[in-house]
């Protein structure tokens, strides 16, 4: 058998984490059996689907490198096919028209409110043999068996039982002739040949119905595989407060796909002990049997850990494509001449982010001005000679951070002070920060001209 799966995402808004990692599960189930993995737009909701939410899925999967094989495939571009199913069940009475109104359905389910009873779909137009009111266009339903079970085998969730008494005749086709999503989807999943159904597992509920459609037309069932849900940290369902924003604001916030696609697998799945993982490892070890059977919670930190990680191997030349569009949004002009290599291999490993690679990186492409604050804690008179007596020095050596370091510890030697006593004051004057690799690196990579420049300029504000 073929592995085909499949990520079939409504486009109501952006693509969060919760489905991403769907999509993720499914890819990697498809990689890992040479199989297919087919992207679907579930588009039949047309009040809120949107051309901007399609768009703004498609550069999701792009960013996080979800490549499909087939797709993407619109459902409102097969209104035809579906309606060639909803005919074959009205005539073989395994379909029929529902003509009851909003009112009357809104008034039926708060009977069965005030008399304890799970409201449900009554089945009055089940064989009903009224005249059917004039004017009114009908819903399909389908008429869901009475008696018996549907059982099926989960591969996350193991076996599972629903008694078709619990289950009432859904709606199948709105008046308007658009599927509803129970009928679209067993439809889509029949002619698109998908053999596993990852999903999460807030659809649980739908895979009984689904069955029992999938029966009525004599087809084939996938396996289906169903995903608890993410939590937030604090054990509640999964909202933006929690870090649940858009896949593509991770990337406006500087994080890496990788990082953002290993810690995915992670939520929920486990290959042992192995926190870090590449994508070629993910895809040679990931099964469906050691998804978690309880709910992941979100950790931002953890995330923020991980891309840390990736930051710090990543290739210093692909870093600098990723960093530039960042601090050209901070004003930095990224032609000048300074070694944005050297720059990034020096702060890397300093960040979590690259937003907070180029934040830290500012004070090289422009002289930032010190807070009042850090002025009056480290300009003072007393340091000031000792200061100047640097710059004095700094003017001749050879310009590289080993001499650099070696003439700020004479000089601290000298006028027997602490290193910090010159150096905190040092940084301020050049970077406009208290908090800084290396000072002697800083100046390295910064260059002699710029360096005196910036010391003599904040050197003559200090108090006499």
């Amino acid at each position: 058998m073929t592995v085909r799966t499949r990520f079939a995402p409504s486009p109501t808004g952006y693509l969060h984490i919760g489905s991403a990692r769907t999509a993720l599960f499914a890819w990697a189930y498809a990689r890992r059996h040479g199989g297919k993995f087919i992207l679907r737009v579930e588009d039949t909701d047309r009040e809120r689907s949107t051309k901007e939410s399609t768009q703004a899925i498609l550069d999701g999967m792009q960013w996080l490198g979800l490549d499909y094989d087939e797709g993407p495939f619109y459902q409102m571009e097969r209104l035809a096919r579906y309606q060639e199913v909803i005919e074959q069940l009205l005539q073989n009475g395994q379909a029929y028209y529902c003509y009851a109104s909003k009112e009357e359905l809104d008034e039926m389910r708060e009977k069965q409110r005030a008399a304890g009873v799970k409201p449900r779909y009554d089945g009055r137009w089940r064989d009903s043999k009224q005249t059917p009111p004039a004017g009114v266009k009908p819903v399909v339903r389908f008429k869901n068996p009475q008696e018996g079970y549907v059982v099926f085998d989960d591969l996350v969730k193991g076996k599972i039982t629903v008694a078709n008494s619990e289950l009432d005749d859904l709606v199948i086709l709105r008046s308007d002739g658009i599927p509803t999503y129970n009928f679209g989807v067993i439809l889509d999943d029949l002619d698109m040949n998908i053999s596993h159904v990852i999903r999460g597992d807030d659809h649980i509920n739908n895979t009984p119905r689904q069955i029992n459609i999938l029966k009525a037309i004599d087809a084939p069932l996938p396996q289906y595989a169903h995903v608890p849900m993410i939590l937030g940290s604090d054990g509640e369902r999964l909202s933006k407060r929690h870090g649940a924003v858009s896949v593509m604001q991770y990337h406006e916030d500087g994080y890496l796909p990788d990082a953002l696609i290993n810690y995915l697998a992670r939520l929920g799945w486990s290959h042992g002990d192995e926190e870090i993982f590449s994508r070629e490892q993910l895809i040679e070890w990931f099964d469906l049997a050691s998804i978690n059977n309880s709910p992941a919670r979100f950790n931002p930190e953890k995330l923020s850990w991980l891309n840390q990680h990736y930051l710090k191997i990543v290739d210093a030349e692909h870093l600098i494509t990723l960093v530039i569009p960042f601090l050209e949004r901070d004003g930095c002009d990224t032609k000048a001449d300074l070694d944005l290599v050297q720059i990034v291999n020096l702060l890397k490993e300093r960040v979590n982010t690259v937003e907070e690679l180029a934040d830290a990186a500012v004070y090289f492409f422009r002289h930032l001005e010190p807070s009042d604050e850090l002025k009056a804690l480290h300009f003072s008179a007393e340091i000031k000679p000792v200061l100047a007596d640097l710059i004095e020095k700094l003017t001749t050596v050879e310009w590289n951070h080993e001499v650099i370091q070696n003439e700020i510890k004479q000089i601290v030697t000298t006028h027997h002070i602490k290193f910090p006593k010159l150096a905190m004051p040092l940084r301020v004057m050049v970077t406009g920060e208290t908090q800084t690799p290396s000072i002697a690196a800083v100046l390295e990579l910064l260059g002699r001209e710029e360096t005196l420049k910036r010391m003599n300029n904040r050197l003559a504000s200090f108090p006499e």
